[in-house]
């Protein structure tokens, strides 16, 4: 390489807005032997222009400028001043000054002294060839391009998904970029998570764009994602699955989870940008954070994302240089004395600043009249900016939409239509269906006159009061829009309550029709997530109407059937509020609402609230409408699974067959409402350790549903899935295995999520089963899984996670760290007693399970003292002949030997094991562990021939139940003392 290109320095004159252009034209001279430094070109409005030109023909070597409209209209300046100030200082500096061109428009005249090179409007190879030539470094060899070279910036990532429309009016904001660019520069992989955060308004998601445009060529994969609800939110990151390549089922949920995976491992892109936009709700979305080795990004009003691994950057107000520069792109006839009073008229508000630029500069009326009109009849107040909202906005916001008005009535209209929806996305497309008497006159011909429709989107999307969103086959709307809360919430306070009441109307027309009326079905789930945000807001809450009550409750039923709990429970806390002011407290729909409540509730498991609740119900219905009445059957239902929740199983099952006996009276023994009472008899009967029932009772159920229904709806899946998991509890694991595995293709085929509740819960049973059947390996990667999407789907509290921790735990006591073991462990016994109590069975048999864990710590006197505690507990919730109660002593009986006391071990073993040979029978899984356990006791009191007898009966029974080369039958075998793990089961 010859010595004039190694040494030589270049210093790249840019704007910001070109920076993907200059971080090419630098990796292109860096790979040719030249050092680049990078000047970003942001002159200071009252430095002048000669001045700045003279400081940086001071930088080192060549300059080189990459002109462009941008370039030019920083500060802003005017084409006269550049003219003369190129003149000046280009006169001074022969021969410093290069310059390449990305401009759309002429450049100055001066810069013709340049001779600029083009390098748009030609592909990559020609555009560097031109670059050389004009540095005269065509015969300089290239070092290879390294895995991190940019791209060219008129390439686009591989994955680019979602991303907004760049603003070409974007202003100021350079030392935010910066921070941001670095931030993730440094941050290790896994940390870099930034949320830009500030007021409505302050241009937020407009900081985000640019980041995505200026540095987006750094990366393989950029997506945007819409982040105001999580439903959404997971659909639109669950598109990502396509976009990487991934194969993947036809469930968003499952693609979800693969996107999440695939993100994480890197593969098969690992410089990923995901941008989070208007995430104001970071409890509900911490769990659904991607992580790896790309970068998040993230803008939301709310604070509390610096609580969830994320770094925190205020977005503040423009300052007033960045205000004035913006007016003045914005609004061009405006002068810099204009921009000023303006800005200081509407305290530096980005969106604001916009807005109101943008309706003046299509107005004749000066900025002074203009402000005039904002003081007139408002108080001191109106040009402070609050944290809800600029006191000023609505006055701007009335002006815009009074030239809207003049322009386009329907424009109004159709806006006012949007404000009924909830802010953000709206899918007006839905209020195409609706019949012409069925929407007042002032929108008619705006709802059945395409073309006039079409125009009125046209005028609000170029005055950017809202933007339209292409169709979406997930979200079942056909049409959807954007508008920003603070716009919607100005439209909403221009309107009279009676034009709101008639808009919402149409609204509220619009969502019920759109309802597909099958909320059970996961098909109609995608529809369902679209229309439910929207209830609040079009104030279905409180109509009397009955198809939107019976919209009202259908979303409250998805929200449950689907396992977004925490937003169901708050839907139907106001939908309870509001019925009860509107139709008292006896109404039927009071029943239906309490039903889907107390379900919503009891899915978190806040069991001893919905025990109240339902038993106050079926105490008034049965005293009022009699002991068939169909609503006191359902809330009698409802109260047997409270029971169980509660660990009163014994109650809960004498009333679930109750029930299943006046359903049966009343409705026949192939009514849905009672096989689903059935099916819960099924589990009252497992929770009682009554497995040989409960296996006759599911199989019914099934195979009942199955032939009403279909072999994938979701009634018949869960059935099933209980009817596996009672086979795996009798010792049948090869059944067992053999039943979920095809519950599971069941499960894909029917479409529904990998992270439903319902499915997760079979994926454990068939991780289960399969450790059992000693495919360790498989069933703890299985287990893990579980894990971690019900963290992500539920949370870290719910009790579908504490369960699945709980198996977590002790396979990870086994076949993993032991000190995370004892953490698992006792933060699920932390999780049952906080909940349900120390006395519930599901605290009793987990603080089994940590008198294990305590026990291969050595820690004998607290793992002695937490079995016998544990063994107590138990006996006294569930009685001394309960399976549960039996595991439990044989946990307490090896923690006795442990300790040295055989006497004690021998003598509870041996009565554990005829006690669990009278209940279970001989073969039974816990009728062996405690004959097994009973043989090492009898080996620790040295009573040889009487142990040997034991075990070769024991071990014999193994063979002839499990095979001669299971792991259960080879550790006995081995003399390995067994243990029994108790599992929280699903109630």
């Amino acid at each position: 390489m010859p010595a004039a290109a190694r040494d030589e320095v270049v210093t790249i004159s840019f704007a910001g807005f070109n920076r993907p252009w200059a971080a090419w034209i630098g990796d292109r001279l860096e790979r040719r032997g030249l050092r680049v430094v990078y000047q970003r070109w942001d002159p200071a409005p009252e430095e002048p222009l000669d001045v700045l030109l003279t400081d940086l023909a001071m930088a080192p070597g060549r300059v080189l400028l990459v002109c462009s409209d941008w370039y030019f209209q920083m500060g802003p300046r005017t084409v006269g001043e550049w003219n003369q100030a190129l003149r000046t200082v280009l006169r001074s500096h022969p021969g410093r000054f290069h310059a390449v061109t990305v401009a759309a428009n002429p450049l100055p005249a001066a810069t013709a002294a340049l001779a600029p090179v083009e390098l748009i409007g030609h592909g990559e190879p020609e555009a560097e060839r031109r670059l050389l030539a004009s540095l005269s470094l065509t015969h300089v060899e290239p070092q290879p391009a390294g895995p991190r070279s940019p791209r060219f910036p008129r390439s686009v990532p591989d994955v680019w998904g979602g991303i907004r429309r760049r603003n070409i009016r974007f202003t100021g904001r350079e030392r935010f970029l910066h921070d941001a660019y670095q931030f993730f520069g440094q941050a290790a992989p896994g940390a870099g998570v930034l949320t830009l955060h500030g007021m409505p308004g302050v241009g937020k998601t407009q900081l985000a764009a640019e980041y995505v445009y200026r540095f987006g060529s750094e990366y393989d994969v950029v997506w945007w994602v819409d982040a105001g609800s999580v439903p959404t939110y997971r659909q639109q990151v669950a598109r990502l699955a396509g976009a990487l390549g991934l194969s993947t089922g036809q469930g968003y949920g499952e693609r979800l989870r693969a996107v999440m995976e695939s993100l994480r491992k890197g593969d098969p892109y690992d410089r990923w940008l995901i941008i989070l936009d208007g995430a104001d709700e970071p409890e509900g979305l911490r769990n659904l954070l991607p992580s790896g080795p790309g970068h998040v990004l993230i803008t939301s009003r709310n604070t509390e994302w610096s609580h969830y691994n994320s770094e925190l950057m205020e977005v503040p107000v423009y300052d007033r240089v960045e205000s004035v520069s913006f007016i003045r792109r914005r609004a061009p006839r405006l002068t810099d004395h204009d921009a000023d009073l303006l800005a200081d008229a509407l305290g530096d508000l980005p969106l604001i600043l916009d807005q109101t630029a943008a309706w003046l500069s299509d107005s004749e009326m000066s900025v002074p009249e203009y402000i005039e009109l904002l003081r007139e009849g408002i108080d001191d107040d109106v040009l402070r900016v609050s944290d809800d909202s600029p006191v000023a906005f609505p006055t701007a916001w009335s002006l815009l939409i009074n030239n809207l008005r003049e322009k386009l009535p329907e424009s109004v209209a159709l806006l006012r239509l949007c404000t009924c929806f909830a802010p953000g996305h709206i899918p007006v497309g839905l209020l195409q269906g609706l019949r012409r008497q069925d929407v007042p006159e002032q929108v008619r011909g705006l709802l059945t006159d395409r073309v006039l429709w079409n125009r009125a989107l046209a005028q609000l999307r170029q005055y950017s009061v809202v933007s339209l969103e292409a169709p979406d086959r997930d979200d079942g709307a056909r049409e959807s829009v954007y508008l920003h809360r603070m716009v919607h919430g100005i439209v909403h306070l221009n309107m009279s309550d009676a034009d709101h009441e008639a808009f919402c109307q149409v609204a509220r027309k619009a969502l019920a029709a759109a309802d597909p009326r099958r909320p059970d079905e996961s098909s109609s789930w995608p529809q369902y997530a679209t229309i439910t945000p929207h209830l609040v807001q079009s104030d279905a809450l409180r109509s009397t109407a009955p198809e939107v009550q019976e919209l009202v409750l259908n979303c409250l039923r998805y929200l449950y059937r689907s396992g977004e709990y925490t937003e169901g429970i708050q839907l139907a806390e106001r939908t309870l509020a509001a019925w009860r002011e509107i139709l008292g407290d006896e109404h039927e729909r009071i029943w239906d609402l309490n039903h889907h409540y107390t379900n919503l509730l009891r899915a978190v498991g806040d069991y001893a609230r919905t025990e109240e609740l339902n038993r106050r119900v079926v105490e008034h219905l049965r005293q009022q409408r009699g002991n068939d009445d169909l609503d006191h059957l359902r809330a009698a239902g409802g109260l047997a699974a409270d029971l169980r929740g509660l660990g009163r199983y014994e109650e809960a099952l004498e009333v679930s067959v109750w029930v299943v006996a006046a359903y049966t009276r009343v409705l026949g023994d192939e009514a849905l409402p009672t096989l689903r009472a059935m099916d819960n008899v099924g589990v009252g009967q497992r929770l009682l350790g009554r497995y040989q029932d409960a296996l006759a009772t599911h199989r019914m159920t099934t195979e009942l549903y199955r032939r009403l229904l279909d072999e994938t709806d979701l009634n018949t899946l869960y059935s099933e899935t209980r009817q596996a998991e009672v086979l795996r509890l009798l010792g049948r694991y090869n059944q067992a295995e053999s039943l979920q595995e095809d519950n599971l293709r069941r499960y894909g085929r029917a479409r529904v999520e990998e992270d439903h509740p319902w499915r997760l819960m079979a994926e454990l049973n068939h991780a289960l089963v399969r450790y059992r059947n000693g495919r360790v390996r498989e069933a703890g990667q299985e287990i893990t899984s579980v894990v971690e999407r019900a963290e992500r789907k539920l949370g870290e509290r719910h009790p579908d996670t504490s369960q699945f921790l709980n198996s977590l735990a002790v396979y990870t006591r086994e076949h993993g760290d032991i000190d995370e073991a004892r953490l698992l462990s006792e933060r699920v016994v932390g999780a049952y007693e906080s909940t349900l109590g120390h006395g519930h069975p599901f605290s009793a048999g987990t603080r089994s399970n940590l008198a294990i864990v305590l026990r291969n710590l050595g820690e004998r006197r607290q793992a002695y003292d937490t079995a016998e505690e544990a063994l107590a507990t138990m006996t006294s919730a569930v009685g001394e002949l309960h399976p549960w109660t039996l595991g439990c002593a044989i946990n307490a009986s090896a923690l006795r030997n442990f300790i040295g006391d055989h006497e004690g071990a021998a003598e509870l073993s041996e009565a554990t094991a005829t006690r669990a040979t009278e209940v279970l029978g001989r073969t039974h899984p816990i009728a062996l562990s405690a004959r097994t356990a009973y043989a090492d006791d009898l080996r620790g009191m040295r009573k040889w021939t009487h142990a040997a007898k034991e075990e070769e009966a024991a071990v014999t029974d193994l063979a002839e139940t499990l095979g001669r080369s299971h792991p259960h039958t080879l550790s006995a075998r081995n003399q390995n003392r067994p243990y029994w793990d108790f599992e929280p089961q699903i109630t």
